[in-house]
């Protein structure tokens, strides 16, 4: 028994071609995902039974300000030295290391100073000390061992597995357990750095590289000039992606943010994260492809494909059970964030679908992209958000994230992602459509039969939860047989990749 659990742990570190290197660390990052969000996940499902939405939104607002200063300080440095072609980047480390160290440090003076003054924008005194602690997360990142950049770089997502998981249980551990003790919005912020402190530690147990204070301007320049386009992409990434969090904090109120910010946070996870899964294996693997733009055409496709078919019936179903799922889980208090959430699935199918692209991009040299589609994105929100918010609330706010994003983002980012791979448009458009047909039978056959009965919240939920999986699949299975959609040879590849 020994030996054949030996013999299957060995079999699943990533080896071999690039391809099955590829498909193995993807088992390992489905791991780390699910590992790192199923933790997460449920402490935030137990403490909305704990917490108030206003402890969610007071946490919102210090997490926000900690995440805007980190997203304006990013240069990139990690996705500079997973996209250099050198398999050995030793001569990196200890520039990097003292780059991100004084930018830890940086941020936690800026944040400890600037608190009281942030705290004040959003009219909410109380955030104040909450940010200044959160600051520790940073100067914790700021000193961990850069050699960790390795996990990623050599596929070797196993070791990422043990970094990310650990963290996130000592989170779930932490922040439950402190919430069981005093059920105060400080379980959030305790359990936030606490996963922060335990990172640090063991970065340095998992790898052996041990980093010193250097500095070389030359390997400064390289690195930073590479990231330079990361830096606006995050920056940029930020506006988009939390502004909108950001504009309901301040316009609205902390509640109100609690509400949004859940509802954002339930609705994108499952599809996002399935795409994140593909996107975080595919980076190194398109770096590794990039001279050879048929099989890079042939990857985006799969990928695609693939990230079709697990994202639409997530998002798809997550708007047919959230009538149910937030009453019968969170509580009759978190009401209010339904028809956000249900508006929200959208986005985190749009999201999902859309998120490989960035990988390719950068993959061949042009993040620059990430950077002037999001400009345009935050162009266009900002030119609604305001009236459609103080129309409709938060749902107004979720209407204009979703209006923007199906035009003109879908369209612009699948024909710049179609042109660098020499492919036409319709093939990426034609790896939405079976999925697209597969969900919307799901969702129609099954809100026609939760409408004509009546059950409780929670026994609907868990009635639909797994019809709706029957239903997508068995419709998916008749347009694999009848037009030959090719998901069912994508799906052989990876067990093939798995088996070696």
């Amino acid at each position: 028994m020994k030996d054949r659990l030996r013999e299957l742990v060995e079999r699943a570190v990533p080896s071999g071609s690039v391809v099955q290197r590829t498909v193995k660390s993807g088992i390992w990052v489905t791991a780390t995902k699910m590992a790192v969000r199923l933790s997460q996940l449920l402490m935030l499902l137990v403490l909305a039974r704990l917490l108030s939405p206003r402890a969610f939104g007071l946490m919102g607002i210090a997490l926000l300000v900690l995440s805007g200063i980190r997203r304006f300080t990013d240069i990139g440095i990690n996705a500079a030295l997973i996209q250099d072609k050198q398999e050995n980047i030793d001569e990196y480390l200890n520039t990097t290391w003292t780059l991100e160290a004084a930018r830890g440090v940086l941020i936690f003076g800026v944040l400890a100073v600037a608190a009281p003054f942030i705290a004040g924008v959003f009219d909410e005194p109380g955030a104040t000390n909450l940010i200044r602690v959160l600051g520790l997360s940073p100067l914790l990142y700021g000193f961990r061992n850069p050699a960790i950049v390795y996990f990623q770089k050599d596929l070797s997502f196993h070791k990422d597995f043990v970094f990310k998981s650990s963290g996130s249980v000592v989170q779930f551990v932490v922040g439950v357990g402190y919430a069981l003790y005093s059920p105060t919005v400080w379980a959030l912020v305790f359990a936030t750095v606490s996963k922060s402190f335990f990172k640090f530690i063991l970065s340095y147990v998992l790898h052996d590289y041990r980093p010193r204070p250097a500095f070389e301007v030359a390997v400064a320049r390289r690195l930073i000039d590479y990231g330079k386009w990361i830096t606006g992409a995050s920056i940029i990434g930020f506006v988009y992606s939390e502004g909108d969090d950001a504009f309901v904090g301040w316009f609205l109120s902390a509640t109100a943010l609690g509400f949004y910010q859940y509802a954002y946070r339930i609705a994108d996870m499952p599809a996002s994260e399935a795409s994140g899964i593909i996107s975080e294996i595919t980076f190194p693997a398109y770096s590794r492809l990039q001279g050879d733009i048929d099989e890079l055409r042939g990857a985006l496709l799969q990928t695609t494909r693939l990230t079709a078919f697990v994202a639409f019936p997530l998002s798809f179903g997550i708007a047919l059970v959230a009538p149910s799922f937030v009453p019968a889980v969170l509580g009759d208090e978190w009401r209010p964030m339904i028809t956000a959430m249900q508006i929200l699935a959208l986005y985190g199918l749009l999201h999902s679908i859309t998120r490989n692209f960035g990988a390719i991009w950068k993959a061949l040299d042009r993040p620059d992209y990430i950077v002037k589609t999001g400009l345009l994105r935050v162009a266009c929100i900002a030119a609604f958000i305001w009236p459609a918010t103080a129309r409709w609330g938060i749902e107004g706010t979720a209407l204009v994230v979703v209006g923007v994003y199906v035009f003109p983002m879908l369209p612009l980012d699948v024909y710049l992602s179609a042109r660098m791979v020499k492919a036409r448009q319709r093939q990426l458009y034609a790896e939405y459509l079976y999925p697209f047909v597969a969900a919307s039978v799901m969702f129609g056959t099954l809100w026609y039969a939760a409408a004509a009965t009546e059950l409780t919240p929670l026994v609907e939920f868990l009635v639909l939860v797994p019809s709706g999986a029957v239903v997508y699949f068995a419709v998916a299975f008749l347009l694999e047989r009848r037009f030959d959609w090719g998901i069912e040879r994508n799906l052989r590849m990876i067990s093939d990749g798995i088996r070696g």
